[in-house]
């Protein structure tokens, strides 16, 4: 996992060679993925639970099939209450399984949600 000071420095853009955050696969392209929606951004609760910077900065790097399932499997104000780190969002039992599943497949499987 990089840390935040990677994330912010250019060190994760949303495409070229890398690692998802999720499964660990080695992919071709890597998308952002906003830890607290970005349709949550001024909420009133996360205005008051986190700094400006900290809402803006939270991204996850994760491979297309992993972003899909997040977004499929979990709806925005549970992503943004219950699953607003990396850690919880890899905790969850519907994420844990399907990064397993798809961990060891080659990048390029195609998976329908």
């Amino acid at each position: 996992m990089r840390s935040d000071k990677e994330r912010n420095e250019g060190g994760l853009r949303a495409s070229g060679v890398g690692r998802c955050e999720l499964c660990g696969r080695l992919v071709h392209e890597l998308t952002r993925h906003h830890l607290i929606p970005r349709s949550r951004h001024k909420n009133k609760r996360n205005k008051k639970a986190f700094a400006r910077q900290e809402v803006y900065n939270r991204i996850a790097l994760l491979c297309r099939p992993c972003h899909r399932n997040v977004h499929a499997t979990i709806d925005i104000k549970e992503l943004e209450r219950e699953y607003n780190t990396l850690d919880a969002l890899v905790a969850h039992p519907d994420i844990k399984r399907f990064t397993r599943w798809i961990e060891n497949k080659p990048h390029g499987v195609l998976t329908s949600s």
